[in-house]
């Protein structure tokens, strides 16, 4: 929360499970906000990656690059669970159907 209570437009965090990091990103991905969820991730050391965007609110292109990049870096270990705005980005760019999208 800022100084006026009302909730931060973004915030990143991670946490740590041995090789496993769940990173719970809030508010909105966007050009000025996507490296820093980015950056979050690739700054633990893991074999496997959850990034939960349940809280997300706003999601765009260089959000999409993000989670893209994060793929490649990740095969077969990302899991993102998206949020109804999130997976309506996705759908609508056609990523809807990768594996690393959970389905619920």
């Amino acid at each position: 929360m800022d100084q006026d209570g009302a909730a931060p437009v973004f915030a990143a965090r991670a946490e740590t499970d041995g090789d496993h990091v769940r990173v719970v990103v809030s508010g909105e991905v966007d050009m000025s906000t996507a490296d820093a969820m980015l950056q979050t991730v690739l700054r633990e050391p893991a074999d496997r990656v959850t990034l939960d965007l349940r809280a997300v609110t706003f999601f765009d292109s260089a959000a999409i690059h993000a989670v893209v990049r994060l793929s490649q870096r990740y095969p077969d270990a990302l899991t993102v669970l998206p949020s109804r705005q999130v997976r309506r980005v996705l759908e609508i760019s056609g990523l809807a159907g990768q594996g690393w999208l959970s389905p619920a």
